[in-house]
């Protein structure tokens, strides 16, 4: 996959589409392997009410986001990713929808944001890009940008100990980028940095029934009765 890069110390990451090239049809792709559906499940088990303020972090393109709006237009949603040719892209389409979400290019390790600032993080097939110093350090930093009680919707690919047969399955969970992204180490990561009641809510295939995901819902902690309390 390519390796671009960005920021002060030239730091690399995967391209939205893994390759420059063919980011002018990875919406196509992403549809006709079942990508698009995957996400709007992703966001119908998400409980979002007017005024809340949304984070799609590895955003890409921007679909989720652009969804997002066009589903929820009370809400503030911002896009996050490193990639400047997707964040184009992702803008045009807000454009061409009529909706103005905010996108920021940066990584999801390093969120320049404030503490307890979002309602709801959302991520989808993107946490399977991250080496694992980062999958721990975006659950970090998830974990600080959530306000208490507010909610993680992950969806990315079942690594290793998924149950995945077959030799496409097989080859796809033998890549470099799977081989640590498996269901029970993605849960232990997101009780590791202090996030609340992680579970996996759903299981569903894509790449025609090749791929298979998993949905991760989890909570940031909720402030103690004695926080909540007034002031005397």
């Amino acid at each position: 996959m390519d390796q671009s890069t960005i920021g002060k110390h030239q730091r690399s990451y995967i391209p939205a589409a893994g390759y420059d090239l063919f980011l002018p049809l990875y919406d196509l792709m992403t549809k006709l392997m079942g990508g698009e559906a995957a996400r709007k499940a992703l966001l119908d088990r998400a409980e979002l009410k007017p005024g809340q303020r949304v984070l799609d972090i590895g955003c890409g393109t921007g679909s989720l986001v652009v969804q997002l709006k066009q589903l929820y237009p009370e809400l503030e949603v911002i896009g996050l990713d490193p990639d400047p040719k997707a964040l184009a892209r992702a803008r045009r389409k807000a454009q061409r929808a009529a909706v103005s979400p905010q996108f920021d290019q940066e990584f999801s390790d390093r969120l320049a944001y404030a503490a307890d600032s979002f309602d709801h993080v959302f991520s989808s097939f993107m946490f399977h890009h991250l080496e694992g110093d980062q999958k721990e350090g975006t659950l970090r930093e998830i974990r600080r940008v959530l306000k208490p009680g507010g909610y993680l919707h992950l969806l990315d690919f079942r690594g290793p100990d998924s149950a995945a047969t077959g030799s496409v399955s097989h080859w796809l969970h033998s890549r470099h980028n799977l081989k640590d992204n498996s269901e029970t180490r993605i849960l232990a990561l997101m009780l590791k940095v202090g996030l609340d009641d992680a579970k996996t809510v759903e299981y569903r295939t894509v790449l025609f029934g090749l791929g298979h995901v998993a949905y991760y819902q989890v909570t940031a902690p909720k402030l103690a009765a004695s926080e909540n309390a007034a002031p005397q």
